[in-house]
């Protein structure tokens, strides 16, 4: 039994080579995307504005800036949880901008169910 595919559906070597085009058009846009990505700088505050961190797109830490009325030496824990907190939400901000920025190139591709992607 033969079927017959519609036009553009199927093999072809002009939809192939489209294709491979139009994958490599997406590799170089991540990758420029990426280095962007990564050249970021963030700031986030936490703690009411006690902590500031600033970290970069690569989730290397910049500085911690700390409030002086905040530093109690009886009650090192608050500083410790607020310090953590604000990491954490740097982290979780550069993350949330890289997925956002990356899912503008990738659209609603589903690029884990191919092999070799993702």
């Amino acid at each position: 039994m033969k079927v017959k595919l519609p036009k553009g559906v199927g093999g072809g070597p002009s939809n192939m080579q489209g294709m491979l085009k139009q994958a490599q058009k997406m590799q170089e846009d991540m990758a420029a995307l990426r280095e962007d990505l990564d050249s970021r700088e963030y700031e986030v505050k936490a703690g009411g504005g006690v902590v500031t961190v600033k970290i970069n797109g690569q989730l290397q830490v910049q500085s911690i800036d700390i409030a002086p009325d905040i530093v109690d030496p009886d009650d090192i824990e608050t500083l410790s949880d607020i310090l953590v907190a604000a990491v954490n939400e740097a982290i979780t901000k550069v993350n949330d901008t890289n997925n956002e920025e990356m899912n503008k190139i990738t659209g609603s591709l589903n690029l884990g169910g191919l092999p070799g992607m993702f």
